[in-house]
């Protein structure tokens, strides 16, 4: 327990600042202050002695030197309970301040939107701030630490109930809160100033991964519900434009969802996973997502017909799916969704007031508007400007990559057969290779056109992914063109692909066993295309 005498209080932020201020000299505290705190008490006719009186030291330096002052940092650090420490306090006149209430300057705030100058940045870098926060947190068996408005009323009322002494529970986890919060504020500043420096392809990822998240919901489970769960958005990087504030949703983070019950994590990742996909298109698209694998990704001159034969390619395992769309669903879009067995969630940009009135027919189909950007698959990076991280966790840690954002048009494929694709073959191969990039490895995609007919997901040998792939698609396979993630390591894969009556197929090619690929090629009279580049996905 802590009897608190005396409190300092030096805020940026003065919400419910007065109130709380008020709450403490009816409690018998005596109040310090600084500047702009000091007078707004004063306004408020709360009694307050100044720092500078306290110390017998001025403000220095345009106010960078208020309270960095042996008299200040010595009355929190002192030791209640350590002899040698109270008998330094009385040789050197020092006395206790029992209570730290602090917030920072608004350093996110000033150059958030990107129009700040460096110079404007620097000088909301609080010094002063952060080392009471500091030493107050690290004295937490002796002195008290706010540092959020929110919490005043829980600490007054703590008081109150104590008879002005705070409990040692609440003492701790004020200082636990304080470090978060300094934690954070210097994570800021690190992130600003690295995305100033100048941008290189080739900078190499931060030695030490800065990431900012800030919990948006909590989820009724995680993956299984004996697994706790929550949704954080990702805070994007400082200065940048257009202007983005810290908590202005992006993302996941800025879907409202127009129906349904509530998104668990699952749906979370599928709902990420069917939007991205369906964002690489510029026609209208629907990619089909289940366990954040497409089932069935289509392109065509409408959306009902792009749904329809997206479904198409495996109606089995569209069951319970989770659709995502880059155009505003109409009332065709729905009717035919409505028609469809049953659907989890449908993601787009928009929906006609008609097609909305449809879906609700369907009590337990989860509906979400997002923005009609591309969903982030990545965290700000503070290696450099314009980069982003794709982050996973392992036993023990994470590892961390750039996202795959390498070009998936054919304008560079070699070929590598006797026999060329035609021109429809090509376009049926980039949108396969497209659709590819976003399918767990071993992946394995069959399409016509603008249309999966079969993906082959994860298997782990990819003649089985092709296999699968194939199988799916049966006859639809004949005159079809095949994508796949990686290499083929031996011609099998090939084989059963000719067999299938594929017709064209696009590989990163790289085997040591490519020219026996090649050759299997072209014994099945299919032409092939390699991509020098690969789009495994784990």
């Amino acid at each position: 327990m802590v009897t608190v005498r005396r409190a300092l209080l030096s805020v940026s932020d003065k919400t419910g600042l007065a109130p709380f201020a008020h709450g403490l000299v009816r409690l018998g505290v005596q109040l310090l202050s600084t500047g702009g705190t000091a007078k707004l008490l004063r306004a408020q006719r709360v009694p307050v002695r100044d720092v500078a009186d306290f110390t017998g030291f001025p403000e220095l330096l345009d106010g960078r030197v208020k309270t960095l002052h042996p008299k200040v940092h010595g009355g929190i650090l002192a030791k209640r309970d350590h002899p040698m420490h109270v008998a330094q306090a009385r040789q050197h006149g020092l006395e206790f301040i029992d209570l730290v209430v602090v917030n920072l300057y608004p350093f996110e705030a000033t150059v958030r939107d990107g129009a700040a100058t460096l110079e404007d940045a620097i000088e909301q870098i609080d010094i002063g701030g952060p080392a009471m926060l500091r030493s107050a947190a690290k004295n937490f068996q002796s002195v008290g630490v706010v540092c959020q408005p929110a919490r005043y009323a829980k600490v007054l009322e703590a008081l109150t109930n104590g008879k002005g002494r705070l409990p040692d529970a609440l003492l701790y986890e004020l200082a636990v809160e304080a470090f978060a919060h300094t934690a954070w504020y210097d994570s800021a500043i690190a992130q600003y100033l690295a995305g100033r420096l100048p941008a290189s392809a080739d900078a190499a990822l931060p030695d030490r991964l800065l990431l900012q998240a800030v919990k948006r919901q909590d989820l009724r489970y995680g993956e299984n519900p004996h697994q706790r769960g929550a949704f954080y958005q990702t805070v994007p990087p400082l200065g940048t434009r257009p202007p983005v504030n810290a908590l202005t949703p992006t993302g996941l983070a800025a879907m409202v969802q127009l129906h349904g019950k509530a998104l668990s994590f699952n749906n979370l990742l599928d709902l990420s996973a069917a939007f991205a996909l369906a964002q690489e298109f510029p026609l209208p698209c629907a990619a089909i997502i289940k366990h954040t694998n497409p089932c069935g990704v289509a392109c065509a001159p409408t959306l009902r017909a792009a749904f329809q034969r997206a479904y198409a390619c495996d109606p089995l395992s569209a069951f319970g799916s989770i659709i995502g769309f880059n155009r505003t669903v109409d009332a065709a879009t729905a009717k035919a969704l409505v028609a469809s067995e049953f659907l989890e969630c449908l993601a787009a940009p928009g929906y006609q007031s008609s097609a909305l009135t449809l879906l609700r027919r369907k009590k337990n189909l989860r509906i979400v508007k997002l923005p009609p950007a591309p969903v982030p698959q990545g965290l700000p990076s503070v290696a450099g400007p314009g980069r982003g991280l794709d982050v996973k966790t392992v036993a023990g840690g994470c590892v961390v990559q750039d996202l795959d954002a390498a070009e998936t048009q054919p304008a560079p494929w070699k070929l590598a057969t006797r026999r060329k694709p035609t021109a429809a073959e090509r376009r049926s191969l980039a949108f396969a290779w497209t659709v590819a990039k976003h399918v767990k490895s071993n992946a394995i995609v069959v399409a016509r056109g603008t249309e999966t007919v079969g993906i082959g997901v994860g298997q782990t040998s990819r003649v089985d992914s092709a296999a699968a792939a194939l199988r799916k698609a049966g006859r639809r396979a004949r005159g079809a063109g095949l994508a796949s993630d990686g290499f083929f390591p031996k011609p099998d894969g090939v084989q059963v692909a000719a067999k299938a009556g594929i017709r064209a197929i696009v590989q990163p090619g790289g085997s040591i066993r490519d020219a026996d690929v090649i050759a299997a090629a072209d014994r099945g009279r299919i032409a092939m295309l390699l991509t020098g580049q690969r789009h495994f996905r784990h």
